[in-house]
């Protein structure tokens, strides 16, 4: 009886660890193990506050993204530089604090030198337009400067004007202001014979509210989405003479993006195609909306004249030629990225704006 007992026990014994070993072979093959449910979890940070329309379609690109993939991907997204400040956003991408990143480039200045010319005061029409030209010039001349990360889109606000605390009717009102500026905003600033005061949007609003900047060129969306509209009386339309943008990357971490399967990759490149237009028409709202915040708080709009228009346009132009030669110095493509984009641009005009047909 014991023996027969004792055979029962250990044949027991046997079926249930070959259950446990046949369970585990199937979790680790892709069964219903705990670590084939797990999703991939990614970190994106952004430098937008959370309310800004370009926040807002960065998460519905997360979301997309996930529905997609079937809930195998998560991206948690850090607003309003809570994770990196905007000027470490691009370092933190590299190093791996965030897998993602959204900032601009010219916070790094001198460390994108082919794509500076996306910056440049090209007479930019709107969001849109810039957005489709800035990702399609970045992807067609694949800059060495961004191949150290999986740069996904470009995406550029609408033409920029000046917002100011006093009244700038004239080029000669402008001299020796304070002006807010970046990377090439802030050579036009010199070029137009003010003083540029570096910073990023994030610190604008205080130094426009304490004096520390008498004024900021920036897209007019900027007015309503960073708040500064409560600080400046007075936006100088600069837009047609001077109409720069500033480019901003999407990126993702190397390591975490040749990490991916596949299908995967796939579904970002997918996703990340369908929202070039839906970040580009994300400015061109935040722009009209802008427009409307400043003459609902009756904030006066300075038009220039024909004569002012060429002044400022005469002063700025500079930067072009001396764009071309720095970076043909350094052995870069600077005349041909430039005259690509002027080609672009130009045709974006035409479309928006077709000639009328002919009696």
């Amino acid at each position: 009886m014991k023996k027969t007992t004792t055979r029962i026990l250990v044949t027991l014994a046997a079926t249930a660890l070959l259950s446990g070993v046949a369970a585990f072979s199937l979790a680790g093959c892709g069964g219903a193990g705990d670590g084939a449910q797990k999703p991939i979890r990614l970190t994106y940070s952004i430098f937008f506050p959370p309310t800004h329309l370009q926040t807002q379609t960065a998460v519905r690109w997360c979301e997309e993204i996930e529905r997609r993939s079937g809930g195998r991907v998560k991206i948690t997204t850090y607003p309003g530089g809570s994770l990196t400040k905007p000027e470490q956003c691009w370092q933190g991408v590299l190093s791996g604090i965030s897998d993602l990143g959204m900032s601009c480039f010219s916070y790094t200045p001198g460390r994108f030198r082919l794509l500076e010319a996306l910056d440049l005061p090209l007479g930019w029409p709107n969001g849109l337009a810039a957005t489709r030209i800035a990702t399609a010039l970045a992807r067609k001349y694949d800059p060495e400067e961004t191949r150290v990360a999986k740069l996904l889109l470009v995406h550029a606000h609408g033409p920029g004007i000046l917002a100011t605390r006093e009244p700038v009717r004239t080029l000669d009102d402008l001299r020796n202001r304070r002006i807010r500026g970046t990377g090439l905003s802030a050579q036009i600033i010199a070029k137009l014979g003010a003083t540029p005061v570096g910073m990023p949007q994030s610190d604008t609003y205080d130094a426009l509210q304490k004096g520390v900047a008498e004024g900021t060129f920036c897209p007019v969306e900027t007015l309503k989405g960073w708040r500064q509209a409560e600080t400046i009386r007075f936006v100088t339309d600069s837009s047609e003479p001077i109409g720069y943008t500033t480019a901003m990357f999407v990126a993702m971490n190397l390591n975490t993006w040749n990490k991916l399967p596949p299908d995967i990759q796939q579904i970002f490149l997918d996703v990340t195609d369908e929202f070039i237009d839906e970040h580009g028409r994300a400015w061109n709202q935040a722009d009209q909306d802008g427009w409307e915040l400043v003459r609902s708080l009756g904030r006066e709009v300075i038009p220039l004249s024909d004569a002012e228009k060429t002044r400022w346009k005469q002063a700025a132009a500079p930067i072009l030629e001396d764009y071309v030669r720095a970076a043909e110095a350094e052995g870069l493509p600077g005349r041909a990225f430039l005259e690509d984009a002027q080609r672009m641009i130009a045709e974006a005009r035409s479309a928006a704006n077709p000639a009328p047909a002919a009696d």
